[in-house]
């Protein structure tokens, strides 16, 4: 029996054109997976919008100068389309299931897994940011709050099934710990 949970796979920015396309902000690494044509998606808006408790389904994923641009069987004109602005689009994805790609996992996959630094216990994930330069870690320790960016040479494991992180931090992040 495998348990669901619920990703933000993407935000309507704003309208595009007359037919009732919407500029997309993407919150996925797979876009053409999550808005291939015919995929459901839960919406994410105020209980007062005619949306609320619906779902909508893609008809199709372009792109404009590399932006991406959807279009949706519920919106067929851009005063349809204005109703929908600022909707984040979600979808149900099996726990479980890692992304195809090699080294990457979902942020709730890595929030509770414990850190380990040199075989000792140093804390555990709370958050995972998502930050222009990279994405950092936020790992709570006895002492605070650490941001570690999640690069390989950082975070050298993640182990989903153990439930835990391998970190190799630069000198200076948990120094204080390892004196204890």
């Amino acid at each position: 029996m495998s348990s669901k949970t619920t990703l933000r796979v993407g935000r309507l920015v704003k309208a595009h054109g007359l037919k009732g396309a919407f500029k997309l902000e993407l919150y996925t690494d797979s876009p053409d997976v999550r808005f291939a044509p015919g995929a459901v998606l839960k919406l994410q808006v105020p209980d007062s919008s005619p949306w609320f408790g619906k779902t909508v389904t893609v008809k199709e994923l372009r792109y404009y100068n590399q932006a991406p641009v959807l279009f949706l069987n519920e919106a067929e004109d851009r005063t349809a389309a204005e109703t929908l602005i600022k909707a984040i689009l979600l979808v149900d994805a099996d726990v479980e299931v890692l992304p195809e790609e090699p080294d990457a996992w979902y942020d709730h996959q890595l929030i509770g897994l414990k850190v380990m630094r040199d075989g000792a216990l140093i804390g555990q994930v709370i958050r995972v940011d998502h930050l222009p330069a990279q994405d950092c870690l936020a790992i709570k320790t006895e002492t605070g709050e650490v941001l570690l960016p999640f690069i390989k040479a950082f975070v050298p494991t993640v182990d989903v099934k153990a439930g835990e992180v391998v970190v190799t931090p630069p000198g200076g992040l948990f120094e204080e710990l390892s004196e204890a």
